[in-house]
């Protein structure tokens, strides 16, 4: 009897509690990376490829609910329930500085010169922040209609576009006037926001629809109603045929952009799915989940006969297989996080 096609995703542990946010740096010279954000505190960085764990960055207080690298993967940040955004080097793991907030910072982005950090949160606030002044005060656009859930830059860094915890919509705000220019409409609010890599498309996940925006002239080009309530989708990044849905019933779903057409539903996480993006390579998509892993899976389906298994990716509590000067040149700098935060409330924590 044929074996049956089964996707057999890399399993990443590491993680103490639920993954709610993942990010892929472009291909560097030295490949390309996954950051990941989860409610136990400590955002960790990982071989995008391989999943291999390369080091965690140690410093927040609370749950940390996003997290993103640069263009050039030399620097990382993330935003927390401890009322700050942080930002990192991401060769060595240190803290280069520690942006602080009124309250929990939901999303954080890079411009795509590298120049600046964009901040929004609970505070109804975005930020800008000029990373080679990182003491002087961040620019402030303060009339978003809700509490900021997503953010990214697009147009060469002219417009910032955001989405709220609470009401429906994307809102773009044009940089240099810092008002709304446009509202992308949607029924319920909007829990993921993704600009593709070559500036197309618009990806927005809301409620039981995935979305898909012309980010030029803002037209909705396609709408399709997804099997259950969806938190996460990201499109394809190559040839932008393909999208990889995520949401409350665990599942992973591979579709096909042009029809909406189902083409692959994997199994493996053990609680609802809060994350997935597209390497940026396209052969793979990486899930976070509530049951605190990290799943990387192959665009192309392999052929095995056990569709629960699972290959296990380096982690800090497993076993590492690359040799010994590959760890030290990787991780050199970094520290094993030895006390995990149980801190995912509203409440900034005391110090």
């Amino acid at each position: 009897m044929d074996k049956k096609k089964v996707v057999v995703p890399l399993v990443c542990h590491g993680h103490s509690r639920p993954v709610v946010d993942l990010f892929y740096s472009p291909v560097t010279p030295d490949g390309y990376f996954l950051i990941s954000a989860s409610k136990d505190s400590s955002p960790m960085l990982r071989n995008g490829e391989t999943g291999d764990w390369i080091g965690t960055f140690e410093g927040h207080k609370g749950a940390v609910w996003s997290c993103c690298l640069d263009s050039n993967a030399l620097r990382a940040a993330s935003g927390s329930a401890d009322f700050t955004a942080k930002l990192w080097d991401a060769l060595t793991g240190d803290e280069l500085h520690s942006f602080e907030h009124k309250h929990i910072v939901r999303a954080c982005a890079f411009s795509e010169d590298t120049k600046l950090l964009l901040t929004g949160g609970m505070e109804k606030v975005l930020r800008i922040f000029d990373l080679n002044h990182p003491e002087a005060p961040p620019r402030e656009v303060d009339n978003s209609p809700g509490s900021i859930r997503t953010v990214a830059w697009l147009h060469s860094d002219q417009t910032i576009l955001s989405s709220c915890t609470d009401i429906g919509g994307v809102r773009l705000w044009d940089v240099r006037s810092a008002k709304i220019v446009r509202t992308l409409d949607t029924k319920s609010p909007v829990t993921s926001a993704e600009v593709s890599q070559d500036g197309r498309y618009i990806t927005t996940a809301d409620g039981c629809t995935v979305k898909f925006w012309d980010a030029n002239h803002f037209g909705l080009v396609k709408s399709y109603t997804m099997p259950c309530t969806v938190e996460s989708a990201s499109l394809e990044p190559k040839l932008g045929n393909k999208f990889v849905a995520g949401g409350e019933d665990m599942w992973v779903r591979l579709f096909d952009f042009h029809t909406g057409e189902e083409i692959a539903c994997n199994k493996g996480h053990h609680g609802p799915v809060h994350c997935v993006r597209f390497s940026p390579l396209g052969d793979s998509y990486a899930s976070g989940s509530e049951d605190g892993t990290i799943r990387i899976w192959q665009t192309q389906p392999t052929t095995g006969s056990d569709e629960s298994e699972a290959l296990p990716a380096n982690g800090p509590s497993a076993k590492i297989k690359v040799v010994a000067e590959d760890v030290v040149h990787k991780i050199e700098g970094f520290h094993i996080a030895s006390n995990v935060v149980d801190e995912d409330k509203g409440d900034k924590p005391s110090m």
